[in-house]
């Protein structure tokens, strides 16, 4: 099964959800999930894939269980994140840790031993580079490096773009015969280089990336055995989005990659570690209407959760579905499924941060943009689909000491599972010291 857009919307449970736990609430459906992990599985390749998940999209325990039981290994982008996928019981030799971070005393001493215990590290930075390397070289490590091209990145918006001129992620190439000099000398070898230009752009760029990569794996890397062409592989969250389709993009790099053995004799495997694709799609939040005010300017309808949830509207100005559901499980409108066609009315949805840019939908400008839907009533249920990456592992959540909301799963049996608890009030100031000035 090919999937395109969020996973579809059994409006009947929306109500049995929000009884039993409550409003806000995230939801994810684990057979979607399962699904999207068997496709990129299955992309074409020459001589080998490794599919990586970028945990930083959604780092919840049961994700990333559901996510390497079927076969993915993990892209962590701190240590934090590397120790929090342990904890769910996942072995450091399956993770690969890319950072910006330059880990010195206990958080060093940490680093060492998740490497010993098996993680690749991969380097980003020369001063990375030199402080690990006497490590390396002691204990016979391997290592990776994570190149900045130098060239046009591939973002969907400049906030997402790591490739460009304005991003600072990976060892820049005017800068890797240095830190490949210094490796020579060390005799230390890098056996896989990565190259990640951003997250949702344009797949002909994502080709591009492939053109450039392999060339300076050819020019600087000939201990190279596995050259990762990043993630950002684009989802359709929206009607009219054209999602990126892997296996096109998997039989390009196929053909590169044989093109690359013909020249030199060397075989590599492909790696990728999407995060979007993986779980953007599996996602709802369900929140329901609290208030409606109509004005002579615009009608609104205030929500349970907003900005606090997700972020990404007023982040990058992403656009998410929205579904309308009444109180008894009636699907009242549904903007992904456009239904129905007429007797629709215009609202901006908003949530209770006192915050002007706290609603589902923004302009360029920051400014609210009305959402065309049938019109409930308080107590009904707005749905917002496409949610199920970069909203509860990148939000704000106790902006406003708003609780952080807890999520549920759709079992691939059809069961609704409890994942995590909302967050108790005693929790925002669990550490905070009371101290008498």
């Amino acid at each position: 099964m090919t999937h395109f857009g969020p996973t579809k919307l059994d409006a009947a449970l929306i109500p049995n959800i929000a009884q039993q736990w409550g409003t806000p609430i995230y939801l994810h459906d684990q057979a979607y999930i399962e699904n999207s992990c068997q496709q990129l599985l299955g992309m074409p390749n020459a001589f080998g894939l490794h599919v990586r998940y970028a945990m930083k999209a959604n780092s919840d325990r049961t994700v990333l269980r559901v996510v390497t039981n079927q076969g993915l290994d993990l892209d962590c982008s701190s240590l934090d994140e590397a120790a929090r996928a342990h904890s769910a019981g996942i072995p450091y030799s399956r993770m690969m840790l890319t950072t910006q971070e330059v880990p010195s005393g206990e958080e060093r001493a940490e680093l060492e031993a998740m490497i010993t215990a098996g993680l690749k590290y991969n380097v980003c930075s020369m001063l990375q580079f030199k402080l690990i390397a006497d490590f390396a070289k002691a204990n016979r490590v391997d290592l990776s490096m994570r190149v900045h091209p130098g060239a046009a990145g591939g973002g969907e918006s400049a906030t997402r773009d790591t490739g460009s001129e304005y991003s600072c992620f990976g060892v820049h190439l005017n800068d890797v015969p240095k830190v490949k000099a210094m490796a020579d000398e060390l005799g230390l070898r890098f056996t896989q280089v990565h190259v990640h230009i951003g997250s949702g752009g344009d797949p002909e760029k994502w080709r591009q990336n492939i053109d450039r990569e392999l060339g300076f794996v050819k020019t600087y890397f000939p201990d190279a055995v596995t050259v990762s062409f990043g993630g950002g592989l684009k989802v359709a969250r929206m009607p009219g989005e054209k999602q990126a389709d892997i296996n096109s993009l998997g039989a390009y790099a196929k053909q590169r990659i044989e093109e690359f053995k013909a020249e030199t004799g060397r075989e590599l495997v492909m790696e990728i570690e999407p995060g979007t694709f993986v779980v953007a799609n599996s996602g709802h939040i369900v929140t329901r209407i609290i208030d409606k005010k109509l004005t002579n300017e615009l009608n609104f309808l205030i929500v349970d959760g907003g900005m606090e949830l997700l972020t990404r509207p007023l982040l990058y100005g992403s656009e998410h579905p929205i579904a309308i559901v009444r109180q008894d499980g009636t699907l009242l409108s549904s903007e992904y499924d456009q239904t129905p066609a007429g007797g629709l009315k215009s609202f901006g949805i908003v949530g209770r941060c006192c915050e002007s840019g706290d609603s589902v939908r923004l302009d360029n400008d920051g400014n609210i943009v009305p959402v065309l839907i049938a019109e409930p009533e308080i107590g009904d249920y707005v749905v917002i689909g496409g949610t199920g990456a970069y909203s509860e592992s990148m939000s704000p959540e106790n902006y406003n000491s708003h609780r952080k909301p807890g999520a549920v799963m759709k079992t691939k049996g059809g069961e609704l599972v409890l994942i995590r608890k909302k967050q108790v009030r005693a929790q925002l100031t669990q550490n905070e010291l009371d101290v008498q000035l």
